[in-house]
């Protein structure tokens, strides 16, 4: 099964050349090629859809995980980016809007229609739903559990702010409990939690302000806006040499243990039981995907 590597997720409105120009040489994970907000008025959205045919059919974006965002099930959008974006070179879709799981069980069997209409195996096309309603973070479990498509969600603040009545205020706690609800329910089913873009993106110091919570929170990654703050994201959602060292150091401990029949191990005075060593093994198969990566790169 392919696995994906989701620190910096990059919106990139599809009809701009110049923005696509620079997506192309970014150092982003994921280009998330948008159709949908940042796409208006209506006949942009059909510059969009061939902009992105045009650059994916020609492999420029063959070193990144390219899922656009397509427009939601209300808007009459829908089937014409599905039908005009399942090609190969297209990893995926994010899905705005979702509020609960029926939305995503209504994508997964249109893109399974699909699938089996073009010759594509079925499930090859996967979904990361976006959270951006109230009601979509209380139904944020139902919405990972819904289909095996669902490989991350991701979180919106605006619009959940907007639909909460609430207000963004600048020590984020509007937004804490959906931050934190998101990433349980994302990760109780095995799915990668993305947190929410960071607006003021030319304030680095706020950005690196809410990374610092955002890995506390167990997040993946970022949705990014800006190629500048790609690297800062990378610095967080990257296992530091620090933590590298320390993961291999909890490793090799507790295989000595085991060899001796003891039940955990000793390091700097704590314990190393079964958890800390699941997440030792999780911070060396992350920097393992992120070398990986760094191959195919400089191989182009």
């Amino acid at each position: 099964m392919k696995e994906y590597l989701l620190r910096s997720l990059l919106f990139v409105p599809g009809h701009n050349e110049r923005l696509m120009e620079s997506a192309s040489r970014s150092n982003a994970d994921v280009l998330l090629l948008d159709l949908e907000d940042s796409v208006q008025p209506k006949k942009n959205k059909i510059a969009a859809r061939d902009m992105i045919v045009s650059y994916v059919t020609k492999k420029r974006f063959n070193h990144f995980h390219v899922f656009p965002r397509i427009n939601d099930r209300e808007s009459g959008e829908l089937l014409k980016d599905l039908l005009a974006l399942t090609i190969p070179g297209i990893d995926g879709f994010m899905y705005p809007k979702a509020t609960k799981g029926s939305d995503i069980y209504f994508i997964d069997k249109l893109l399974e229609t699909i699938e089996y209409e073009k010759g594509f195996e079925i499930g090859t096309f996967k979904l990361i739903p976006l959270i951006e309603t109230t009601g979509a973070v209380l139904n944020a479990q139902d919405i990972c559990s819904v289909s095996s498509r669902v490989i991350a969600i991701a979180f919106g603040c605006e619009d959940f702010v907007s639909d909460l009545k609430g207000v963004h205020d600048p020590e984020g706690l509007s937004i804490l409990n959906p931050r934190a609800l998101i990433a349980m329910a994302a990760r109780n089913h095995k799915v990668a939690p993305v947190d929410t873009v960071h607006i003021k993106v030319h304030d680095l110091a706020d950005l690196e302000k809410n990374l610092k919570l955002a890995k506390i929170l167990g997040y993946e990654g970022m949705l990014v806006l800006h190629p500048k703050e790609i690297e800062l994201v990378h610095r967080y959602f990257s296992p530091s040499d620090h933590e590298i060292t320390e993961a291999l150091e909890m490793l090799k401990l507790a295989e000595e243990a085991g060899k001796e029949g003891k039940g955990v191990a000793v390091m700097n005075s704590k314990f190393v039981g079964p958890p800390m060593v699941l997440a030792a093994k999780t911070v060396l198969h992350k920097h393992d995907l992120i070398k990986v990566q760094q191959k195919i790169r400089n191989s182009l």
